[in-house]
């Protein structure tokens, strides 16, 4: 017979995740987020924008829709209040950080998963090489003036911009030129501060994390590469074609695919997770809580060069809606991250642990 002290436990930890929502925003990976908690038992909202409404109703699993005009409206009262009611809890992605400044993210009320204060030293390039200077993650040597560009260089905007406006130059005149196109162009503002640094070869890989502060461990979920454009299509284009083109190429992410490493390498991946988890939490409390990504390539020695991070979930891990080679070898069901993500929620929620997964 079943002790009424217990049962009743039970039945608060039951009452309060079906309670509790999952919320995103309606881009980058809302389906997986919203599909995991939603396999996980759990009310899932989506905040969606008016012309994207239409897609986003083919999805069963999704409970509820916030319609906006615009995502800055998540920090309008009325967005609020139904996030409130709903006893929400928010799943950053890259669209939060391209829509909205840093002092906006950090202003919204409803519980956001994992660190939102972090997610300012994403979007900023000096404070993002800082911290990966702190982690001891090998980086690339920053160019502070475009008149110190010796060989080739990566330029980038700021934040999370998905490629857009990147480009590559070989010397000062080089970056003028390209830069003054691209502002011609309308792809970034004149004013706008860019950032250089030494371009790195070799094999791209985004390095896919997931750090529990519930069970203080690091798991690597899984490695995908990024398909550019049209960066990539140049390269199918005989170099005499190539040549006479004056178009920038772009660096706009058009999509994913999955990669599995030499299993030598995982040491060091480990290694460089558990090294970042430990520089954030001196850097940025309470540290790098939930999904993250370390972004690079490795050279012909097989040594990884890290030029960005992504301190939320990144848009590769839709690749492994199903679960990814690694996580089958920690998990025996199929894990995508949203899945991973509402199962610590739940974990957390059933040992009235929220305000340590949140922000």
């Amino acid at each position: 017979m079943s002790h009424p002290h217990i049962v009743h436990k039970v039945q608060n930890i039951i009452v309060n995740i079906v309670m509790t929502a999952i919320a995103t925003l309606g881009s980058h990976c809302a389906l997986q987020v919203l599909k995991g908690a939603k396999d996980e038992g759990m009310k899932t909202i989506l905040v969606c924008e008016k012309k994207r409404e239409k897609l986003y109703r083919r999805f069963p699993f999704i409970d509820e829709l916030i319609l906006v005009d615009s995502f800055k409206e998540i920090l309008e009262q009325k967005c609020q209040s139904i996030l409130e009611e709903n006893q929400a809890v928010l799943i950053p992605h890259g669209t939060l950080i391209a829509q909205m400044s840093s002092e906006e993210i950090e202003s919204i009320k409803t519980p956001v998963f994992g660190n939102k204060w972090i997610l300012r030293w994403e979007s900023d390039r000096e404070m993002k090489e800082k911290l990966m200077v702190e982690a001891k993650l090998p980086v690339p040597k920053p160019v502070t003036d475009p008149k110190d560009i010796n060989k080739l260089v990566i330029v980038k905007r700021q934040g999370a911009a998905g490629g857009k406006g990147y480009f590559m130059a070989a010397n000062e005149e080089d970056y003028n030129t390209k830069r003054n196109q691209l502002i011609a162009d309308g792809v970034i503002s004149k004013d706008e501060a860019l950032y250089i640094q030494e371009y790195a070869a070799g094999v791209l890989a985004y390095l896919q994390f997931f750090y529990s502060p519930l069970k203080e461990e690091l798991e690597f979920f899984g490695v995908d590469q990024r398909h550019e454009s049209d960066i990539e299509g140049i390269a199918r284009i005989p170099s005499e074609q190539q040549l006479k083109s004056n178009k920038v190429p772009s660096f706009n992410v058009i999509g994913n695919s999955p990669l599995v490493l030499r299993e030598s390498l995982l040491e060091e991946v480990y290694n460089m997770g558990e090294n970042f988890v430990e520089a954030s939490k001196r850097m940025v409390s309470p540290g790098m809580n939930g999904p993250f990504c370390i972004e690079g390539v490795y050279n012909e020695n097989a040594k990884f060069t890290s030029f960005e991070f992504s301190a939320r979930i990144v848009a590769g891990t839709n690749i492994y809606m199903d679960g990814s080679p690694y996580y089958s070898l920690l998990f025996n069901e199929s894990m995508s991250m949203g899945k991973r993500i509402a199962r610590e929620i739940k974990m957390a929620l059933a040992n009235n642990q929220l305000e340590k997964i949140t922000t």
